[in-house]
């Protein structure tokens, strides 16, 4: 099927895609919206102007949209009109979907789809977290935690590529905490620097941290493709 995918950079939206075209999708388009702040419940805040890299490294064009609301049905409204965009320009005939345990942000999701009369795929459904992010790693995922609202998660992991003895150590926290390993409930988010769907790495020249005591932003002021590498 040709596919749109909801796209934030990182670590989930990303690998969908990947396991989506090991599935035989044609994944044709990214679509990306822009939140008003990281209040927002359904989709993510942090970096998205430098997914255009990843879109470029990716070879898959990108659709973009702001919404000027944190209210999910104002976004949702956004949403559909960037699926309409999607339909019309590319023909989609269904949406990747990286949720993993959200039954909230599933069900928005296929309701959208339904009502448009597309499918929803999501390759990673229900996958246990601790399989999943060994995965993300066996599979050369270079990704980068980005933003931590956790206890267990301190100013340290801001910026830090996640290597395989990282996943034990969080693996560790989670259990003491009790936050999702895989961070979707909101712990932690990500952005991708290098993986298998890429063309050129990312390189990041600037960026600013942002910590007040118990959560932080990874902020990447300056980044390009890194056609040396």
């Amino acid at each position: 099927m040709k596919l749109a995918c909801f796209f934030s950079g990182g670590k989930d939206s990303t690998y969908a895609i990947h396991l989506a075209k090991k599935q035989g999708h044609d994944i044709v388009c990214l679509l990306s919206v822009f939140t008003k702040s990281e209040e927002s419940h359904l989709l993510h805040h942090p970096n998205l102007k430098w997914t255009k890299l990843q879109s470029e490294s990716m070879n898959i064009p990108q659709l973009t949209i702001h919404c000027n609301s944190d209210e999910t049905n104002d976004e949702l409204i956004v949403m559909e009109k960037l699926l309409q965009n999607a339909k019309k320009e590319f023909y989609i005939d269904g949406l990747v979907h990286g949720g993993i345990k959200s039954k909230f942000q599933k069900e928005k999701f296929e309701t959208l789809c339904l009502k448009l009369n597309l499918s929803v795929i999501s390759p990673l459904w229900e996958t246990e977290p601790k399989k999943y992010m060994n995965e993300l790693i066996d599979s050369d995922f270079n990704f980068m935690m980005v933003t931590v609202s956790s206890d267990g998660l301190d100013e340290k992991w801001l910026g830090k590529s996640i290597i395989q003895s990282d996943i034990v150590i969080l693996d560790n926290l989670s259990e003491k905490f009790g936050f999702n390993l895989n961070f979707e409930g909101g712990e932690a988010e990500t952005f991708v620097i290098d993986c298998p769907l890429f063309s050129n790495p990312i390189k990041i020249n600037k960026f600013i941290k942002n910590w007040d005591g118990y959560r932080g932003r990874f902020e990447i002021v300056d980044a390009e493709l890194n056609y040396n590498a």
